[in-house]
């Protein structure tokens, strides 16, 4: 256990990880310090406790927080006056163990290992951004993080809850629920934050335990109590006299004599306006992705859902595995759930993990990529495009050819796409493959049908569900299944028009919801390329289509062939005509410019 550590680099793939750890200077040694505490009652340094929520201070030497493991104190030298020069030096004096060194530095740890799991957390929604209820300007306007500190045996308070402002037990007290969740008008979040009324309905009844007779009340859209045990708490927090009023607040005011709070709430349940004195508020804060998910994304090659959680590979068949091979997930780095859920998904996490450990060895799909070593020019745009860093660049300079890490390729086809020289072969997704395909579809009446790409996760299995569903749509479809959009190379679209192809259609996944991170984006990239080459041809851009069509957008599957069979019967015969010609020609001057330059490349 590495604590006050964190990762600065990760590298390698599944089973052969190299992972870069910076273990931060405590100043104190772990190992020698036996929490005496006499260095803190020396410092003269005293700043806000960020653990107790500011509601108390501590010193620049401290123990981070009771339940710290290793229980061992850290000086922060950000607060410390004795650093260069030394201006203080008093907790060293009085440390018989001789723990502090002034001069203690950062370290870097290297280690090697098979499988990582992602267990970093979740923060909590900041209602001071819009000031939400008067948090900024009301001090008895407290947040549930804070209220935690202030009702918990170990907080500053010793367990005995105040108001702030007067240090005395209030008699009213009131929360608001969903802060920062479910709201849609961009003062925070959409998404349900699935802890926060259970969270409120156990503040209640800790309430009503240790003051019998205190009156609280519960602004809130819907109670979600669902769980095991959850609506009984809910019950029992009702019986115990805790009133819920289905609305949620308009505005709070401070009486500025009393410092008590006046709340204006629509009553949706009597259809009333009610008016509502208070002598604390606590605010329900919801839970949002932690601050530094960028840069976790990044350091293991992960993707994020639309909320900004880390994504797992698959919802229902692998809930606990990210897109990359050997990295897994727990907790709320995943989505918002609550103590049970995230000891379940832990244990699910370190189950995945043991069985590929266990195993020793890795089986992958051959459906990998594989390079030419003939074609290739070293450009090293196949490394910039692999979604999950398993291409070595190249060297131009040595002509070092780049290498494929077949243990990290997923095969997800956007290097073939890509690389300009056509110098990548797909595993059973040939280019040759695909181009028969294409012929064989457009062999007989190409005007009639409606050539689509589909990606295998998601669109592919969009047009499953459609079909499953018995849903109603036009014939005139006919799909090459891809594993991913990002595999479609421009060739094939042009190659299909060039057939007297009418519409062509590429679907894949959504952006948020890519199998393969972030291969959909160079399908866009690639598809805007595309319309502009059409433009500058003069063919129409539009039959060219491109949808992002999830796994159970069966509906918008089938609505999709129904919209674009009516724009083939929309495309003329002259048009398909003109298209196949011009294109024959853009491909014939192609191979003259490509003869053209071998012949004075060997002169």
């Amino acid at each position: 256990m590495m604590t006050y550590s964190e990762v600065e680099a990760v590298t390698g793939y599944v089973g052969n990880f190299n992972v870069t750890v910076r273990k931060k200077a405590r100043y104190v040694d772990p190992n020698e310090c036996t929490s005496c505490a006499e260095c803190a009652e020396v410092c003269p340094v005293a700043v806000p406790d960020e653990y107790q929520q500011g509601f108390s201070s501590r010193k620049a030497i401290y123990l981070p927080f009771p339940q710290a493991v290793p229980s061992a104190y850290v000086l922060n030298m950000d607060d410390c006056l004795g650093n260069n020069p030394i201006a203080c030096g008093k907790c060293a004096d009085v440390c018989d163990k001789n723990c502090i060194d002034y001069d203690d530095q950062d370290k870097l740890v290297n280690i090697e290992v098979g499988v990582i799991i992602t267990a970093t957390g979740m923060d909590v929604y900041d209602p001071t951004e819009y000031d939400e209820y008067g948090y900024t300007r009301h001090e008895n306007v407290i947040t549930s993080m804070e209220f935690e500190r202030l009702i918990c045996a170990g907080g500053p308070t010793e367990g005995h809850f105040i108001r702030p402002s007067d240090r005395k037990t209030p008699q009213t007290i009131g929360f608001i629920q969903c802060v920062g969740s479910r709201s849609r008008d961009g003062r925070g979040n959409p998404y349900c934050s699935n802890i926060c009324c259970m969270n409120t309905v156990k503040d209640t009844l800790l309430l009503c335990d240790h003051y019998p007779g205190i009156e609280a009340k519960v602004f809130y859209m819907d109670i979600r109590a669902f769980g095991k045990g959850f609506e009984d708490l809910y019950m029992r927090s009702k019986e115990e006299g805790v009133k819920y009023i289905r609305g949620i607040p308009g505005d709070v005011t401070e009486d500025p004599e009393t410092r008590n709070l006046l709340l204006t709430v629509e009553n949706t349940t009597t259809g009333k306006l009610e008016n509502h004195e208070l002598e604390v508020l606590v605010l329900a804060q919801g839970v949002i992705p932690r601050r530094d998910n960028d840069r976790i994304r990044k350091l293991l090659t992960l993707s994020t859902t639309s909320d900004g959680f880390i994504m797992e590979s698959h919802p229902k068949l692998k809930p606990v595995d990210a897109p990359t091979k050997g990295i897994y997930i727990a907790g709320c780095a995943e989505s918002p759930k609550d103590v049970k859920d995230s000891v379940t998904q832990a244990s699910a996490a370190a189950a995945r993990a043991s069985i590929l450990l266990n195993a020793g060895k890795t089986k992958i799909e051959a459906i990998t990529s594989q390079i030419d070593a003939d074609k290739c020019n070293f450009c090293g745009i196949c490394a910039q495009v692999c979604p999950y860093n398993a291409i070595v660049s190249s060297d131009r300079k040595t002509k070092r050819l780049p290498v494929i890490i077949q243990a990290a390729c997923a095969g997800c086809g956007a290097c073939a796409a890509e690389c300009p020289q056509d110098a990548i072969t797909m595993r059973h997704f040939r280019d040759e493959q695909i181009l028969a395909q294409i012929e064989a579809i457009l062999a007989v009446e190409p005007h009639k049908h409606l050539l689509t790409f589909a990606c295998n996760w998601c669109s592919y299995a969009g047009g499953d569900d459609a079909g499953t569903a018995r849903l109603q749509y036009p014939t005139a479809s006919r799909l090459i299944r891809t594993m991913c959009s990002g595999r479609v190379d421009q060739k094939f679209v042009l190659h299909a028009f060039k057939l007297g192809a009418p519409i062509v259609l590429v679907s894949g996944c959504h952006f948020s919801d890519c199998h393969y991170i972030s291969a959909v984006h160079w399908t866009q990239k690639r598809m805007d390329k595309l319309w502009n080459k059409l433009d500058k041809l003069g063919v129409r851009p539009d039959r060219l289509r491109l949808e992002w069509i999830s796994a159970a957008d069966g509906q918008k599957f089938a609505k999709v062939m129904r919209e674009l069979d009516d724009v083939i019967k929309n495309v003329t015969m002259d048009e398909i005509e003109y298209t196949m010609n011009v294109l024959a020609e853009e491909e014939a001057k192609a191979k003259e410019k490509k003869t053209k330059t071998r012949v004075e490349v060997q002169a």
